[in-house]
């Protein structure tokens, strides 16, 4: 069912006002009210068919066989087993139908929370734990799977069971319904008051499940394992998984034995009713009371023990909502984030960008910076028409990477505006963005898949031929070539089976198959030794040409030729120029190339030697 079938938005009010929460858990099910529909007829004529089995049961022990009348006596024994049949084949249909219902209503809400962070701008990943949004699609939406695929079935024909058969014990004798059903309101205190308690325990132990799911997502991780063996901290892990497993222990023990003794009381009683209407009906015969026949005390018993498991189990069913709403709460909360960074209701989309780049007084902060700590970037005014390089260089801190973050909008400026072609990024759709803008950090990441998977990623219709053609360019070609599984071969978790100037040159060779007109390096050799940076080097001049570069520079030793470098300081332009024109001047670029000078005296006299 597409996510836009659904009405998602947020019921008005606090995500824990328990009303408009449960209103909302309905509206999930509104798409499927059709279906539902089909199980409220099948409820309705099974609980019809089940109920009229204690009346046949009448009938026989009353008139048939006191009577010998052998004819009644088959057709209400026939009676008896089509109606176990069609309870059966009632209670199947009912299953099915309810259980894809339910299974449904889970693989949308997976879906609407997954596309729910897909549009959460950087900000929120840079402070959320991953294993915490992991644990909320899989812990939390799985632990909901029964509300959602059987709860709300078992509501319905366990409600409708408990009427039905009320009417039916009214019918046979109202004062033997009166005795059988008045502790019923009692009952029903005691469930709700268990149910509050679980609900409570079980948002303590989903907490507790995605601390444990963040622990095992950073510490067995490839590069967790690494730190951790180095660190000699192996032992330290498990021993503090062991006592977050050990807090998740109690939780569980908890939440399942949460009431469980008040719950078993009513079972004890429910279930010893049915020796207190014997007592009942055998007292007001001896006393004198009025005239009870043999068959309405067993059908009336009949009924009553029909009673119990459909009441029991609704008085659970009751339980488990409230229980199940600390859930849905929690997937509620991940539905209601607010989205940073939207696409306007009519986006500009380009059909061919042109790569020409403006920052004009552009202004950041994060939010949750202090007010009285300033931007991290005032002020900025750059041009980087079409075609040329623009390098941005400067301390550490100083800004250089959010710069280039703003341009992809991965980040939206507080003040000032950037615009591509003239255009600002916020005015474009996002399809204009992902086309005309490609990003190689220095951090690379890769899936878990196929060389060849990692690069149609950029271009999901890309031809081997293209493929091909992308790693030459990026000169990893060969290597590839030299694999036993060519590009075939799976890169492992994160790429870990290439070093790092062979997933560098992967992640060159993917964005020379998207083909983007304006590139962003970011400090994409920094980490580097010098003969692989020289690699990495050529494969990016090669995916530079004849495109708009910006370049985010720590060292300084491939910058040189850009036709213009800005030096940030402080979130500030300090300087700008060419590097003859910024050597010159003595200034804060000099001093860098110095300080590279000193710390890589092979790159740093390079810096220094005049342009040919």
């Amino acid at each position: 069912m597409p996510r836009d079938h659904i009405d998602w938005t947020p019921t008005p009010g606090t995500s824990t006002d328990q009303p408009r929460q449960v209103r909302r858990i309905l509206r999930l099910f509104k798409p499927y009210r059709a279906k539902l529909a089909v199980v409220g007829l099948l409820v309705g004529a099974s609980s019809l068919v089940t109920v009229a089995t204690p009346f046949l049961l009448k009938e026989t022990l009353d008139v048939a066989i006191p009577e010998g009348r052998t004819g009644l006596l088959s057709l209400l024994a026939l009676g008896m087993i089509l109606s176990a049949v069609l309870t059966g084949i009632f209670g199947v249909l009912q299953t099915l139908i309810s259980t894809t219902v339910g299974q449904r209503v889970m693989h949308d809400l997976r879906t609407a929370v997954y596309g729910r962070l897909q549009r959460m701008s950087l900000a929120f990943f840079t402070r959320t734990r991953t294993g915490e949004v992991q644990s909320r699609i899989a812990n939390d939406i799985g632990g909901m799977q029964a509300t959602v695929t059987s709860t709300a079935t078992s509501l319905v024909s366990n409600l409708t069971s408990v009427i039905a058969t009320i009417v039916a014990m009214i019918a046979l004798d109202w004062r033997l319904t009166v005795v059988s059903l008045l502790l019923l309101p009692v009952f029903v205190w005691i469930s709700r008051r268990v149910g509050k308690e679980r609900k409570k325990i079980v948002t303590q132990r989903q907490k507790q499940m995605a601390a444990m799911a963040a622990t095992v997502t950073e510490s067995l991780s490839v590069s967790g394992i690494l730190l951790g063996r180095t660190m000699g901290r192996s032992d330290s892990l498990t021993r503090s998984f062991a006592d977050e497993s050990e807090g998740l222990v109690d939780l569980e023990v908890r939440s399942n034995m949460a009431g469980r003794w008040r719950m078993a009381v009513i079972g004890i009683v429910m279930s010893a009713m049915p020796a207190i209407i014997y007592w009942t009906a055998g007292f007001a015969l001896q006393t004198g009371g009025p005239d009870i026949s043999i068959g309405t005390i067993v059908a009336f018993v009949s009924l009553q023990q029909g009673l119990f498991r459909p009441a029991v189990s609704l008085l659970s069913t009751g339980v488990q909502i409230q229980t199940s709403l600390a859930l849905f709460q929690r997937i509620f909360e991940y539905l209601d984030l607010p989205i940073d960074i939207t696409e306007r209701e009519d986006p500009v989309h380009l059909d061919r960008v042109k790569g020409e780049v403006r920052l004009e007084g552009v202004e950041f902060r994060y939010d949750s910076d202090d007010d009285q700590r300033g931007p991290i970037l005032g002020g900025i005014d750059i041009d980087v028409p079409a075609g040329s390089s623009l390098a941005v260089v400067g301390p550490t801190g100083a800004g250089k990477s959010t710069l280039g973050y703003l341009v992809p909008r991965l980040y939206d400026v507080t003040g000032g505006r950037v615009t591509l072609d003239g255009v600002d990024v916020r005015d474009l759709d996002f399809d204009t963005l992902a086309r005309g803008i490609g990003v190689v950090s220095q951090e690379t990441y890769l899936f878990h898949a196929s060389v060849a998977d990692n690069l149609r990623f950029a271009k999901p219709e890309a031809t081997d031929e293209e493929i091909e053609q992308a790693a030459r360019a990026a000169q990893i070609h060969e290597h590839i070539a030299s694999l036993p599984d060519g590009y075939d071969t799976v890169v492992g978790e994160r790429g870990h089976r290439f070093s790092g100037g062979e997933k560098q040159r992967l992640a060159i060779a993917r964005t020379i198959l998207r083909d983007p007109p304006v590139l962003i390096l970011d400090e994409a050799t920094s980490a580097l030794d010098t003969r692989t940076e020289f690699a990495v080097q050529a494969a990016i001049d090669a995916l530079s040409a004849n495109r708009t570069t910006l370049t985010i520079a720590h060292r300084l030793s491939t910058i040189r030729d850009a036709d213009q470098i800005v030096v940030l300081d402080s979130g500030r332009v300090a300087e700008r120029g060419t590097h003859e024109e910024l050597l010159e001047r003595d200034g804060r670029y000099a001093e860098l190339v110095r300080r590279d000078a000193r710390l890589d005296p092979a790159h740093g006299d390079a810096q220094l030697e005049p342009t040919s």
